[in-house]
């Protein structure tokens, strides 16, 4: 089946956004009978109910929901394209070229210590450079289904295991043990893994599930079986940003991606403990639900990320 126009798709969405015709119709400064008219047509054509109606409001069916999120992309992508075209073939766009007519949502979810530490500088710097990008952020260490949710794009630690997702790798690295100056000075350096459960470790919680070992390998020699530890502490968080206070004011050691840590480590306010050691792999990847709908904004800002991610 066809659909006639992108009105019809435009008043799917606006009936999602809206929670009714009369919201929809106003957004499309059409009519609701107008509204109700086009929507009972399209229904019609495709043979299937997209909506349920009430006095008052709408509600997408399963399939209105489904072709709500090919429709919100479609014209996304249909947009980008138009400006393409306007801004960076037109006389006023020669020579502007892409980058000037990048345009749209991008709806990005990233954990809390990971975004304010490194990536901050980054999305201000892309979205200075395309003022047409809108960005949606949603920050935090619970993890998002990306499908579900509708986020465009995710950046995630560790390894992977969903099959329906598009991945990019951002950064190859691991997890590394460390504490302030001043706990060090005050509580001592342990000399190997199992000194550990002498120390006060600052533990990390992701959903349900609490980090209670920390595994290590020796730097010269990686293929060996690593030392796992049972640690203990009195502070555990489900926010890595507060994990890093707590290490910063001297409260214990802490088990962090060398992402999240580099300007502490810089900067000397933390320090690794154990460098012959090195904790699990964090790989940062980039995901996206599929390759299917993969706007210019949206590739533009993978790479964008990639390459500040690789300048110390």
């Amino acid at each position: 089946m066809d659909i006639e126009n992108t009105a019809e798709l435009r008043l799917l969405i606006e009936c999602a956004r809206g929670g009714s015709l009369t919201a929809a119709s106003r957004e499309m400064g059409i009519t609701p009978a107008a509204a109700s008219a086009m929507l009972k047509k399209l229904e019609a054509r495709l043979g299937v109910r997209l909506a349920e109606r009430s006095t008052r409001a709408l509600r997408l069916t399963m399939a209105g929901e489904r072709l709500r999120d090919y429709a919100q992309r479609a014209l996304e992508l249909l947009d980008e394209g138009l400006a393409l075209v306007s801004e960076g073939e037109g006389p006023a766009g020669k020579g502007r070229g892409s980058q000037a007519a990048l345009r749209g949502r991008i709806r990005l979810s990233a954990s809390s210590d990971l975004t304010r530490r490194v990536l901050l500088p980054l999305l201000d710097s892309f979205l200075d450079r395309h003022p047409g990008v809108e960005l949606q952020l949603s920050v935090g260490d619970a993890l998002q289904d990306v499908v579900r949710d509708e986020v465009d794009l995710a950046l995630r630690y560790g390894e992977l295991a969903d099959s329906r997702l598009v991945a990019r790798k951002l950064h190859d690295g691991r997890r590394l043990l460390v504490a302030s100056p001043d706990y060090l000075k005050r509580q001592g350096r342990p000399a190997h893994p199992g000194e550990l459960t002498q120390h006060e470790c600052i533990r990390f919680k992701i959903g349900d599930r609490l980090e209670r070992e920390w595994r290590f390998w020796r730097r010269d020699a990686m293929q060996a079986a690593p030392v796992e530890v049972s640690v203990q502490g009195r502070r555990t968080a489900d926010d890595g940003g507060i994990a890093h206070q707590w290490a910063l004011e001297g409260r214990g050691l802490t088990y962090k991606s060398d992402l999240d840590i580099r300007d502490s480590l810089a900067s000397g306010a933390l320090v690794e403990v154990l460098p012959e050691w090195v904790g699990r792999p964090m790989p940062l990847h980039a995901l996206m639900p599929s390759q299917r709908f993969l706007p210019l904004r949206l590739k533009a800002l993978v790479d964008h990320l990639a390459e500040g991610l690789r300048r110390p």
